[in-house]
């Protein structure tokens, strides 16, 4: 079979944080791609506000550089294990992956988890050892603790057989040598390495079209683009050609428009053949995983397997006294429209109305959601959320839940407090390795509610030393009794009005104050945490009694504690099921679902 040597299609994998899209960044730079007055920014790829802010990749990106004559398209993909999703589509349309590891950290949860997915899919790998200038580092532990997860995962002799280069993606160098004195201001190695190892694609231009799916975008002059891998044959704009949907019926359309990928730009193209990565616009409703074929030939390639939804929550319109004063998007009818036009692009995500102005909506994990909830307040969007709740499943008869694998470097010192909170939530240890310098990794399988909410605790309770990550394992039997609960209860407000220093000095000492003096507050609002366990109903609204009376000692300056001010993702952790997180482009505000306080009590009575 004759292949296509001038391009090589290779997807950019990694654990979060590992250098994937500053990898990108300088491949770009140093390929001949980008005209020379092209400034690229840092993260060109991160084109998303809040991948910027956060420095996470959220959604795959693709671009293609030239090195010496051959095309080398390329796609980032995200780290998180929430878009998980994304990662195992984009595996099958490549050929082989360049799997970026940390010369300090090493294999974390999502190294496992990315790496597991392209084994599966028989895609050839070159490892690239990132971040080797790096004080400390640890090349040659960290290339045997590859092999030995290569080995775990079950990889195949031709997989086992991968090329080391080791560079610094920050430095945009690289070099074949574990030693950082002889890395060359390149990044040739990598380009090389590729290039020799990663295979081309088959040119089988002749026989009959096959095209897949793989990932949606959205414009709204154009409706829905395909963007996806030429497998077979060839596509001209103007074709007549068949959509196999994935309940197997037929669809014929007319390409209208297609373009490739070149540096940082969608660029039109007329015609593309086996091997080429492209968009296609000019059907409305195509899916990931959908076959284009032709119309003589009717061949679909396999569906692709898309990861289902572990955790819901509940959407609502905003019913609060507060409603409709800050946001520019308040109705159902906003909220239906919005969700699904997430739905054309995001296939983990599921929405189902379940009342008029309610929808449930099932996503990847907390990340995944609270990241959807965060662009729709940006986007002038007024609502409220429910806590989030993992979703059940029955296998062979039994109910299951999401199970996570969670990893945690932290000093050995907060070791046992870890461990018994863990304990607490249901979780069982797979290991723990003392790696050194008096830190200790533990590996953990937990229940994804044992989870909900215990990043701000495992925060404080290691001072923010240690590092957890965690990645979805299975499905297992589901564990007894209510997990992961919060421990303390709320400080409710009584009454409406605006918080004054005053109440805020009376009440601080039964707990944690979340509002700042002049808040707006309304009855029913949560304005703090308890230092116990149960709620409690409080004044925070109750102006000083002014008299005409002075004392000498009285009257001196007003002093509080600095309130803690929760973000989005700290709200959506201290949230319990009796409550809801009010979101608006303006704030975040926690609230009890039954705001008056009688009719409160009358239900926690019913309830128990």
């Amino acid at each position: 079979m004759t292949k296509r040597n001038d391009i090589r299609n290779i997807a950019i994998i990694a654990h979060v944080d590992h250098g994937k899209t500053t990898l990108v960044d300088e491949l770009l730079k140093q390929s001949s791609t980008l005209d020379e007055r092209a400034k690229l920014d840092e993260r060109a790829m991160d084109s998303n506000d809040i991948e910027r802010e956060r420095g996470i990749t959220i959604l795959a990106k693709n671009t293609a550089v030239d090195y010496k004559g051959t095309r080398i398209n390329i796609l980032d993909t995200p780290g998180h294990a929430d878009f998980g999703g994304e990662v195992e589509r984009i595996l099958s349309m490549v050929d082989g992956v360049v799997l970026v590891v940390d010369a300090y950290e090493g294999t974390m949860p999502q190294t496992r988890f990315v790496l597991k997915k392209a084994l599966e899919q028989g895609v050839i790998p070159v490892v690239v050892v990132n971040k080797i200038d790096k004080p400390s580092t640890r090349p040659a532990e960290v290339v045997d603790e590859v092999l030995d997860l290569f080995i775990e995962l079950g990889a195949d002799n031709e997989q086992i057989e991968f090329p080391v280069v080791y560079a610094s993606a920050l430095n945009g160098t690289s070099s074949k040598s574990d030693d950082p004195a002889d890395q060359e201001a390149s990044m040739d190695a990598i380009f090389d390495a590729v290039i020799e190892h990663i295979p081309a694609p088959e040119d089988n231009s002749d026989e009959p079209l096959q095209f897949q799916v793989s990932l949606l975008d959205y414009n709204d002059y154009v409706g829905r683009i395909g963007i996806g891998r030429v497998f077979r044959g060839k596509i001209k704009v103007g074709d007549s050609v068949t959509l196999v949907k994935i309940d197997g019926t037929h669809k014929n359309f007319r390409v209208t428009k297609m373009h490739g990928f070149f540096g940082l730009k969608r660029v039109e193209i007329q015609e593309a053949k086996a091997g080429d990565l492209i968009a296609l616009s000019g059907m409305d409703d195509i899916f990931v995983g959908e076959s284009v074929v032709d119309s003589q030939h009717i061949d679909p390639l396999p569906l692709l397997h898309i990861d289902e939804p572990t955790l819901q929550m509940t959407f609502r319109t905003n019913d609060s006294p507060f409603a409709g004063r800050e946001g520019k998007f308040v109705t159902a009818r906003n909220l239906e429209d919005r969700l699904m036009q997430e739905l054309q692009t995001d296939v983990s995500l599921r929405v189902e109305q379940t009342a008029p102005d309610t929808f449930v909506v099932s996503g990847r994990g907390e990340l995944h959601l609270s990241i959807l909830i965060e662009n729709m307040r940006r986007e002038g969007f007024e609502f409220q959320v429910s806590r989030p709740k993992v979703i059940v499943r029955e296998v062979d008869g039994v109910q299951c839940e999401p199970f996570e694998r969670v990893q945690i470097d932290t000093p050995e010192e907060y070791m046992g407090s870890i461990i018994e909170a863990l304990g607490t939530r249901k979780a069982e240890m797979a290991d723990m390795v003392h790696t050194g310098n008096g830190q200790v990794r533990l590996v953990f399988l937990v229940p994804a509610r044992g989870l909900i909410g215990f990043t701000t605790e495992f925060m404080s309770m290691t001072r923010g030393y240690g590092i957890l990550n965690h990645t979805f394992d299975e499905y297992r039997p589901m564990v007894d009794g209510s997990i992961g609960r919060r421990r303390n209860g709320a400080l409710v407000a009584q009454e409406s009005g605006q918080a004054t220093t005053y109440s805020i000095m009376n009440i601080e000492d039964r707990g944690t104050i979340f509002v700042m003096p002049g808040t707006d507050i309304y009855g029913g609002m949560i304005v703090g945490e308890h230092s116990r366990e149960n709620d409690l109903t409080v004044n925070i609204t109750k102006a000083k009694n002014l008299t005409n009376v002075r004392s000498a000692t009285k009257d001196q300056t007003a002093v509080i504690k600095q309130p803690r001010i929760l973000t989005l993702e700290e709200s959506i952790e201290f949230m319990d099921e009796d409550e809801y997180c009010e979101v608006t482009p303006e704030s975040i505000r926690l609230r009890k679902q039954i705001l008056d306080k009688s009719a409160r009590l009358k239900a926690n009575k019913k309830e128990k």
